[in-house]
């Protein structure tokens, strides 16, 4: 029997589900490409071995606490707590790197941060007048994910000059005098991914006032804040003091993707008269999703994170700078492919992140995926457009560059073939538009 494509849930239809699948066609059509299209940590940082030490480093742990052969044995075998069973150890590290001082019984250790979005959304939006407001341009994670859940998304656009509480506050006010609840607004307060902004100290507590205030959940996804250089602003969930911030965290990018383990931090009581946190309504939700984090992914990430004594930063030390070298070599080899004086006049113009993953490049041109076929078939340069992080047609005209996944000569080399075809196609813009 076939399935017809009109009865299957509508997110299927959703652009946003077939962007990957697009990036990955291309780079896999023009192998010989540059890519400054993944968001991916650089691989070289990877040790195959440093698996089984942090495996056995966890172990030692176990044992040392006082677990039986036989009990660790049944911990790595068989199903786990469902949430999750390194929660003490992330904890313990939170307070060391982050200052966030939480009860182990707030965190549930989920498959990547891309579950915990998926569990938060669940819980939290219960009723058609819930909307979810999103920090626009957005990580398209949250959105495919609310989609998926029937979840409406509003779109809060950064202003140019930079993150505004009261442009979050405004937005607020005008979904509830139309009838909506506000339930919750989602940001990357850290060279977010795509923009590469930092919401600055004195804004986020400006945010943090609007949430209390107007009684709205703050979702605070932050991966690239250990792995960028330089001294770190407080994060939302370290601020937090009226328990407004749901903190979403992943180790992804800081020990390696494949272990897929995250956290959310859920801290908040649930007043339904039997006790209880956020939390553990969302370990309800796990019970019947994941039932339970992989035990032998939570066992490689605790091992990594008792053997930098919680000190993620520390661990990650040489990646951050490997990182700002990318996006120091990135910005010079824009400035020196394409001198100020000239690209004033083509129309271009690109951003300066202080740390993360992304930056973004405006074009005097559409930077559709015609455009991005012509790059990677004709100069052999990969990236992504960034309409694909707006929900109703912003970013037409802007790139959306990674610099993680590339060394210093590929960087170089990238950059040039970029700018050759930035430069060629906006003059085949200016021609079709002449006609």
């Amino acid at each position: 029997m076939s399935v017809r494509k009109a009865d299957l849930h509508r997110s299927l239809a959703d652009p946003v589900l077939d962007t990957m699948t697009f990036l990955n066609e291309i780079t896999m059509r023009y192998p010989e490409a540059i890519s400054f299209a993944p968001g991916r940590p650089y691989e070289d940082f990877f040790d195959t071995e440093d698996i089984f030490t942090y495996l056995r480093r966890y172990l030692a742990h176990l044992e040392q606490d006082g677990c039986s052969p036989e009990q660790i044995r049944t911990m790595m075998c068989q199903y786990g707590s469902t949430a999750g069973q390194i929660r003490d150890i992330v904890a313990a590290a939170l307070r060391a790197d982050e200052g966030i001082d939480v009860p182990a019984r707030s965190i549930v250790i989920t498959v990547g941060a891309q579950e915990g979005m998926l569990l938060v959304l669940r819980a939290l939006f219960a009723g058609p007048r819930d909307v979810l407001l999103v920090s626009s341009p957005c990580y398209m994670g949250i959105t495919g994910a609310a989609s998926l859940l029937d979840i409406p998304v509003v779109e809060v656009e950064e202003p140019e000059s930079g993150f505004s509480a009261a442009v979050v506050a405004e937005a607020i006010r005008r979904e509830q005098a139309a009838g909506r609840r506000p339930a919750a607004f989602y940001l990357v307060p850290d060279h977010s991914n795509p923009s590469g902004r930092t919401v600055g100290e004195r804004e986020r507590a400006e945010l943090l006032a609007v949430a209390e205030r107007h009684g709205v959940l703050i979702l605070e996804d932050s991966p690239y804040r250990m792995v960028s250089p330089g001294d770190r602003v407080p994060a939302l969930k370290a601020m937090d003091r009226a328990g407004v911030v749901v903190h979403l965290g992943s180790y992804s990018k800081t020990v390696f993707p494949g272990a897929r383990v995250g956290y959310v931090i859920a801290d908040q009581p649930v007043d339904s008269g039997e006790g209880g946190l956020l939390a553990d309504q969302l370990v309800k939700i796990k019970s019947m999703t994941t039932v339970n984090t992989s035990p032998l992914s939570q066992a490689v990430v605790a091992g990594a994170l008792l053997a930098a004594g919680g000190r993620v930063s520390e661990r990650n030390a040489k990646a951050a700078d490997h990182y700002a070298a990318a996006m120091d070599a990135t910005l010079r080899e824009l400035d020196r492919r394409l001198p100020a004086e000239g690209r004033a006049a083509l129309g271009v113009s690109w951003n300066s992140p202080a740390g993360g993953f992304f930056l973004t490049m405006r074009v005097p041109f559409a930077a559709d995926e015609a455009a991005l076929a012509r790059s990677a078939g004709e100069f052999g340069v990969v990236w992504t457009p960034l309409r694909y992080f707006y929900l109703d047609g912003g970013g037409a005209d802007t790139l959306r560059l990674s610099i993680s996944y590339l060394s210093e000569e590929e960087v170089v080399e990238g950059v040039r073939r970029l700018a050759d075809f930035v430069v060629a196609e906006a003059g085949r813009a200016r021609r079709e538009a002449d006609r």
